[in-house]
């Protein structure tokens, strides 16, 4: 509600000084009019978006993995696209985003990252991006110049906060060390300060190699385990409920969610949505905004 009335506060403002340019005659407060409704299109943008979002678990922090599909060298550039593109987004949106871990590609790119996302309704605005994307394009690496079709997959979690997390016996856990791999830096370490954890009933693997220690990216690995642990025993919960109504859940990851097309025409189309983008450049830079507000709506409407 505060925000609110401050932002018919501002509206009224507006409509006082534009009036006053009208009777008055005065141009010159038509840039400062100008901005001024620019910026509070963009506040109730926003404001409108986060009334969307009212999952149990929209405002928390968000951990984003990305996988590189079948196909080598293009698939692992495809996901290191994609990765850089995440990261300007979360950027632009004032998250910040700590890359947890990352195995590079065999001759460049990535075969799988991952990272966490801090900030209000990270979860809820990142869900839009899991599924599966594919590119197509002219390949850099192929000498004939032929076009090649690149997948890549991106999952999304919660990161539930510490009181949250789910109980996991020392004994189902196998904790190995080693020396973190990368392009190196300050917080990557020489020592074997990487760690990686599976859970042994379930399978799941997680691997931390950003910390400055390897205390700390123990705990970081642990956190993230339980988030996926807590994931997928509400995953199993919801295809329990689904199946006693007889009917079948999409939950999205494992289908193809969107393109982007770079050769023969170039646009980025959504295939849940029907949105279509023509500046696709723009959209690989981080630029997803009205993507990620047409599946707020698409998933309102569902």
């Amino acid at each position: 509600m505060d925000t609110w009335e401050r932002l018919a506060a501002e509206q009224r403002e507006l409509e006082e000084l534009a009036q006053l340019a009208q009777e008055e005659d005065d141009a010159s407060l038509t840039g400062d009019i100008g901005r001024g409704v620019g910026k509070l299109r963009r506040d109730v943008d926003r404001l409108e978006e986060e009334s969307l979002l009212s999952g149990e678990f929209d405002a928390s922090d968000a951990i984003v993995s990305i996988h590189s599909g079948a196909g080598g060298l293009e698939s692992q550039d495809w996901a290191e696209m994609l990765l850089r593109m995440y990261l300007r987004w979360a950027e632009s949106r004032g998250f910040k985003a700590d890359l947890n871990d990352m195995q590079p590609g065999e001759g460049g790119g990535i075969k799988s990252a991952t990272f966490t996302a801090h900030g209000r309704f990270a979860y809820g605005l990142f869900l839009s991006e899991m599924g599966v994307h594919r590119l197509v394009r002219i390949s850099p690496y192929d000498a004939s110049s032929r076009r090649h079709t690149s997948f890549a997959s991106v999952d999304v979690i919660p990161m539930l906060e510490r009181e949250e997390s789910v109980e996991i016996d020392p004994k189902d856990l196998r904790v190995e060390t080693y020396r973190s791999s990368g392009a190196g830096g300050q917080h990557v370490n020489v020592t074997d300060s990487a760690v990686r954890i599976t859970h042994i009933p379930s399978g799941i693997v997680v691997s931390c190699q950003n910390e400055r220690s390897q205390i700390s990216n123990r705990a970081t690995a642990m956190r993230i385990l339980a988030s996926r642990l807590a994931d997928r025993s509400r995953r199993e919960r919801e295809d329990e409920i689904e199946k006693l109504r007889g009917e079948k859940m999409d939950i999205g990851f494992g289908s193809q969610i969107r393109s982007y097309v770079l050769h023969p025409y170039r646009m980025a189309k959504d295939h849940r949505t029907g949105m279509e983008i023509g500046n696709v450049d723009a959209v690989l830079d981080g630029d997803l905004d009205d993507f990620i507000d047409a599946y707020l709506r698409w998933k309102t409407s569902q």
